[in-house]
């Protein structure tokens, strides 16, 4: 009689940058390569981020950037056992630049200024990585407004009140608010780059953090704040 093997193999699918994706005009004084961003659709439509998702939602729940294959999980005779295997779109390449951005200065001091971790735990930092993954740009194109327009949506997606997102505008401009309608413009750029999926799970999170577990942002945990 035949003895059952598990057998892990699945396809090894990477995706390419998408064509879809554009590079947003950078602010603070930062200029951004490649083609300017593109004229802002007077009615585009229904972004995907209307309501909040909850941490404590089920971790069954697939994020829409990921995709579902089954694949072999056990062989015995002439039967076989399927498991569900999600492959996830973040690539090492988007670790890779989440990182050059965690040396950039000015984000940096950011994290250092949200002490209590409000706008910037290991989560929401994870959702910036599942977004970087998610916007169709090159590696070189990301700049220091990306991981704040990133942070900012997952902040939008994640809390259920205002003072987190008006934390980074203090952060970033002070009392100044005149450089706020060019943040949302590339805001809803950026989410018109991801396809409008804005949706990331915890497992999600919990995979991208796994991915480099010792990187000291993901100590950033609101449950073990005194």
């Amino acid at each position: 009689m035949a003895g059952c093997q598990p057998c892990s193999r699945s396809e090894d699918q990477s995706p390419q940058p998408s064509s879809s994706g554009y590079p947003l005009q950078a602010v603070m004084g930062e200029e951004s390569p490649g083609p300017s961003a593109p004229r802002v659709d007077p009615h585009p439509p229904p972004p995907s981020c209307g309501w909040k998702r909850r941490r404590e939602e089920s971790e069954e729940e697939t994020a829409p950037g990921a995709e579902d294959v089954w694949v072999v999980e056990t062989l015995c005779g002439l039967k076989m056992k399927l498991k569900r295997q999600r492959l996830s779109s973040v690539l090492p390449e988007h670790h890779e630049v989440f990182n050059r951005l965690l040396e950039d200065p000015v984000v940096k001091r950011f994290l250092a200024w949200d002490k209590n971790l409000r706008v910037s735990d290991k989560y929401l930092l994870s959702t910036v990585i599942a977004y970087f993954s998610r916007a169709g740009l090159f590696s070189w194109q990301f700049r220091r407004i990306h991981f704040f327009l990133a942070l900012y949506l997952a902040n939008d997606m994640e809390e259920d009140n205002q003072a987190p997102k008006q934390a980074i505008f203090s952060f970033l401009y002070g009392k100044n608010r005149s450089q706020r309608p060019l943040f949302h413009k590339l805001r809803f750029q950026f989410i018109r780059s991801m396809g409008w999926k804005t949706r990331v799970s915890r497992e999600e999170c919990e995979e991208i953090q796994a991915f480099d577990p010792e990187l000291w942002v993901w100590g950033r945990d609101r449950t073990l704040m005194p």
